[in-house]
């Protein structure tokens, strides 16, 4: 990855304009142009550097609901069960395990009483009865960026 890729990474992390045109702003900063730009975002996302690129939003202030969840998954099931769930545009991660729980997803709906539903749904296409719900108490965030070095 050369400098100006790792210049881009280190830049659209944490300073993403918020504009209407922000990869100009972004290529007036790197001293390229916006079309390379974009074809280096479009680059470096193929290559599985960059996963996606949007705003994060406080779903709580937005009214939404959420809960962690956790479900006991037989191992041959195990992607079975991820395609179904992983399925939701609610879901926002899925993990496993080393654990009787050994699947962990968060899901976030418009209403409580949509998440419930949400879950009686996954309960019926996976005929796994048994889902541990776990909402938040008190919610930490953290920022993650990484510093790409030369």
């Amino acid at each position: 990855m050369d400098k100006t890729n790792k210049n881009l990474l280190n830049l659209i992390q944490s300073n993403f304009p918020i504009e209407s045109r922000p990869f100009l702003k972004i290529a007036n900063e790197l001293d390229i142009s916006e079309n390379q730009v974009i074809d280096m975002i479009k680059e470096l996302k193929n290559d599985g550097y960059i996963k996606r690129i949007g705003g994060i939003f406080d779903s709580r202030k937005l009214g939404y609901s959420s809960t962690l969840c956790a479900i006991k998954v037989p191992l041959d099931r195990i992607t079975e069960v991820a395609d179904i769930i992983n399925s939701y545009n609610g879901v926002t991660h899925n993990y496993i395990r080393n654990h009787s729980y050994n699947m962990w997803f968060t899901v976030i709906a418009p209403s409580i009483i949509e998440v419930k539903e949400f879950l009686n749904d996954i309960k019926i296409k996976t005929d796994i009865d048994e889902i541990i719900e776990l909402p938040v108490v008190n919610l930490f965030k953290i920022n993650v960026v990484f510093n790409i070095k030369e």
